[in-house]
């Protein structure tokens, strides 16, 4: 019995460690994203992404043009991100990296999101911004900086941030990212726009506000109809 014991348990710990193990680095020298997958027949399936065959891969794509083309800021917020990422840069698949653009109008702003697989570290190329971040509970500590023009940042994987535009001018930054896909999750936009809607009775507790308050905003930022 003690004998079964012991093979069950280490077992158990070795499945553990197997699923827990992890390659930081790709095992080739790189692993180009198809686009058309109706190429996949020859293709091998990586971290997400059909991998084209090495011997068809061309500079192109390890190519993104078009980062020096300021992106149209005439929106609700004042902004706009321009990103590089493994979906617009086939040749980041696997490694890890991705960058963005973003636009700032005078007083714009790029709202509280996170983003849930990558840190980001930031440096103003033109401009003053407002930036700062928002640890995990119980502590919910904030963290706020003025940044000019070369001056960098650093925003945590997983932890609400956001940019403002303090200044009268219009303000440019670029922002690298610890994963090919860093994503995003725009907090009101999840939250008051969610589709289907969040049931208004969940929101009115949560943020201890009036229902029809919370309607509102459903309606504002998902356009939903009660």
């Amino acid at each position: 019995m003690r004998k079964a014991y012991i093979v069950t348990v280490a077992l158990f710990a070795l499945a553990f460690s197997l699923a827990s193990a992890s390659d930081p680095a790709p095992l080739q020298d790189f692993c180009v994203a198809l686009k058309d997958y109706s190429d996949s027949k020859s293709a091998v399936f990586v971290n997400g992404k059909f991998c084209k065959d090495p011997k068809l891969v061309t500079p192109e794509d390890f190519f993104f043009e078009g980062l020096n083309i300021a992106g149209n800021t005439d929106n609700k917020v004042g902004s706009n991100v321009t990103t590089v990422n493994v979906d617009t840069l086939a040749g980041l698949n696997t490694l890890g990296i991705s960058l963005a653009r973003i636009d700032f109008a005078p007083y714009g702003e790029n709202p509280p999101h996170t983003h849930p697989r990558g840190t980001e570290i930031l440096v103003v190329v033109e401009g003053t911004l407002f930036v700062g971040f928002v640890t995990s509970n119980p502590e919910n500590r904030l963290f706020t900086k003025t940044l000019n023009k070369g001056d960098v940042f650093v925003f945590p994987v997983g932890l609400i941030h956001f940019q403002l535009n303090v200044g009268k001018t219009k303000a440019i930054a670029i922002s690298g990212l610890s994963s090919q896909n860093a994503g995003v999750i725009t907090i009101a936009d999840a939250v008051f726009g969610s589709n289907p809607p969040i049931n208004p009775e969940v929101l009115t507790k949560a943020f201890q506000l009036d229902k029809n308050v919370v309607e509102e905003l459903q309606k504002e930022f998902g356009d939903h109809n009660y």
